[in-house]
């Protein structure tokens, strides 16, 4: 069946040049679109089933380049890139906005007591733990006790540093403690991201040509690709934890704020959203989706496989995961 745009259109890569920042951060403003969780299910269906035709040479009637594009962000931002399968609705990238706005406005207000730290680290890491397998690189599923484990372990290693920096900020000006939440989450990102995503570090991520065809696994990949992820999560919470805490500290003096302490919360929140508008696509675009190695540097076994089965790559393609 033809229709009223071609059929060579790559859906597969994004619409920007994604081999520069503006052209990722283009994309990345509609991939995080906040919106697009309000998407319904047969809103999304319709987008998976434009996108899955189109890919198949079939192009309903009607259908624009625009129209194409944006069933391709409605697509992209519910469905997993590599296993093609409806993604937890709090794990996708657009519900970071609204979910870390209201977790992270919490943990900067209620950072006083320390059933609140433990509380809100342990809400925040959770988040992040959904979030870290929703986002995973790669097609290989996490076993229950896999993922338990996985858990476990980030969720306590996150807590724990949590309370250890509280205790070493109550030597340090008031205003340092507001930081805590934010050096907490830090660190904690650099346990929880490499222990949802182990078994990727144990197996490795898939590989391909820069046509997208597979050419096996490779672990030095992995850990590169969570390197990048790490560091555009913490970039992501640095506007986001490290500015509101110096106006709300400002505010706070102020007789409005002193007279109607309740505003204390929701103002909190409103900054951190805000922040989070351009942190969380910004940051994302640090790094390109579709990362790349030289085969040099991968693992000596993989190099040597790809040598002999493909001599002519010199450089491999991978997810690097949000």
């Amino acid at each position: 069946m033809s229709g009223d745009i071609p059929l060579n259109i790559n859906i597969k890569e994004p619409r920007w040049d994604q081999g520069t920042f503006m052209g990722r951060a283009q994309h990345f403003f509609m991939v995080t679109d906040p919106r697009n969780v309000l998407l319904s299910g047969p809103v999304l269906e319709d987008a998976r089933v434009t996108i899955e035709n189109y890919r198949q040479g079939i192009v309903k009637p009607g259908l624009t380049e625009d129209e194409l594009w944006r069933a391709k962000y409605v697509y992209d931002s519910a469905f997993h890139p590599d296993t093609g399968e409806k993604m937890i609705l709090v794990g996708r990238m657009s519900a970071q906005v609204p979910m870390n706005m209201t977790i992270t406005g919490c943990m900067l207000t209620f950072y006083r007591t320390t059933p609140a730290v433990i509380f809100w680290q342990w809400v925040n890491q959770s988040f992040n733990a959904v979030v870290n397998y929703t986002n995973r690189s790669g097609d290989a599923p996490l076993t229950v006790n896999q993922l338990g484990a996985a858990y476990v372990s980030a969720t306590t290693g996150a807590v724990v540093t949590a309370l250890g920096l509280k205790s070493l900020a109550k030597h340090l000006p008031a205003i340092m403690s507001r930081f805590v939440p934010f050096a907490a989450v830090a660190a904690a990102n650099c346990i929880n991201i490499p222990f949802m995503r182990q078994r990727e570090l144990k197996y490795g991520i898939p590989i391909t040509d820069e046509e997208g065809k597979r050419l096996g696994e490779s672990t030095k990949a992995a850990q590169q690709a969570i390197v990048q992820v790490v560091v555009s999560r913490i970039g992501m919470a640095v506007p986001a934890m490290a500015i509101p805490p110096v106006i709300m500290n400002a505010l706070e003096k102020k007789a409005f704020m002193k007279r109607f302490p309740v505003l204390n919360a929701p103002v909190q929140v409103g900054l951190v959203g805000f922040c989070l508008v351009f942190a969380t696509p910004l940051c994302c675009a640090l790094f390109p989706q579709k990362s790349s190695m030289s085969v040099s540097s991968l693992e000596p076994d993989v190099q040597e496989r790809l040598r002999s089965s493909s001599p002519h790559i010199s450089t491999v393609y991978f997810n690097k995961g949000l």
